[in-house]
């Protein structure tokens, strides 16, 4: 196993995490204090969604022609310069295309990223390695907003600091081989649906953690600043839902390789919902502490258990093609959940995102033990 590349590939896409964690919720903050209601800021949050449709659909075809390490290298470039511009030019409308030219570009990055990992990770150990790229992803989110309350909120020294990060990505790709050979084709809506028909529960999983991901970067503050905390808390509160994440990972995935993972799988849906039905009563006591971090461990761990699925089954063109449609229902969930929790925080109810992730996860637990469409054997030892 080349171990330097496994590293150096989960770096760069950890990069992005951090990047993203810097710059999201300064961008949601942003237009809070310029006076825009729940909805746009859903709008906002809502956009990288349709870059990362049309990212998926380009990912193969793109790789194919310049190369799967090169492609990387060069999203990870246009992801600079887009959030630097977010620092140059402060305007809603431009913010709004910016960001669906970010979502293109790092959707890419991650679909092939993700599919090199999963493609150098021995079966063995595929649970924990993936799960370990995981942790690291979660913790870079983690970072962003702590870093981004040293920085500051008032100005745009987060912006610039995203930029340096993603640069930074694209250089530890410099020489790493071993990445998946693609054949060049798109990915179709036809074969989403297969994909879905096939893998229902998986695939309603990464909706899911779509959601819970958009809405935690964005949404999440807003709501915390709604329900009365101050701006550091409101953020540390998400720094908590992905501390969750980080830290719970590695049991997870350890677990994948000695368990079965169908049963693994439901029992985070099962944790998920629970949690998510938990924060409005507990939200202004200590309990909304340990229910923050089940939150975020039980999402993560949905997600972090879909990729070790889709890696054992898939290898090269198949497996980067798995993933396009694994970044199709990620555009998919993270269009819908901010633009839905948006609408009804502002129209329905004050407590409308852990409401509608609650509702998301019993779909979830529905079709995970409706459906036997996942593996019951666990990982070669």
């Amino acid at each position: 196993m080349r171990w330097g590349t496994y590293f150096a590939v989960s770096m760069a896409v950890i990069s992005i995490g951090l990047a993203l964690g810097v710059t999201m919720p300064l961008v949601s903050l942003r237009l809070e204090s310029w006076g825009y209601g729940s909805f746009a800021i859903g709008v906002m949050a809502a956009t990288p969604a349709v870059g990362v449709l049309l990212g998926a659909s380009l990912a193969g075809k793109l790789a194919g022609r310049f190369g799967t390490r090169a492609l990387m290298q060069m999203c990870l470039l246009v992801g600079a310069v887009s959030v630097s511009t977010l620092a140059l030019v402060q305007n809603y409308a431009v913010w709004v295309v910016l960001r669906l030219l970010l979502g293109v570009a790092l959707t890419m990055v991650f679909i092939l990223g993700e599919s090199w990992i999963n493609q150098l990770s021995i079966e063995k150990w595929r649970g924990r390695l993936v799960a370990l790229y995981g942790t690291g992803y979660a913790l870079s989110q983690l970072c962003g907003p702590l870093l981004l309350t040293a920085l500051g909120t008032e100005g745009d020294h987060a912006f610039w600091t995203g930029t340096c990060l993603l640069i930074g990505g694209s250089l530890l790709l410099l020489g790493r081989t071993g990445a998946p050979k693609v054949g060049g084709h798109s990915v179709s809506l036809k074969g989403l649906v297969v994909f879905c028909r096939k893998l229902p529960a998986i695939a309603w999983a990464v909706a899911l953690f779509a959601s819970f991901e958009a809405m935690m970067l964005t949404l999440l503050p807003i709501y915390g600043l709604r329900q009365g905390f101050t701006q550091d808390v409101a953020l540390f509160m998400v720094s908590v839902v992905v501390v969750g994440d980080a830290v719970l990972q590695l049991p997870i995935g350890w677990l994948a390789d000695v368990m079965s993972r169908r049963n693994l799988f439901r029992g985070c849906g099962v944790v998920l919902m629970l949690s998510s039905l938990s924060i409005p009563l507990a939200l202004h006591s200590s309990v909304i502490w340990p229910v923050l971090v089940l939150f975020g461990a039980s999402a993560g761990g949905l997600f972090t258990l879909s990729l070790i699925q889709i890696g054992e089954r898939y290898r090269d063109d198949e497996l980067v093609r798995a993933n396009a449609h694994v970044s199709q229902l990620w555009g998919i969930g993270c269009l819908v959940g901010p633009l839905a929790t948006g609408a009804a925080s502002q129209w329905v109810s004050g407590h409308a995102l852990p409401l509608l992730m609650a509702l998301g996860a019993a779909g979830f637990v529905v079709l995970a033990w409706r459906r036997d469409e996942l593996p019951q054997t666990v990982s070669a030892t």
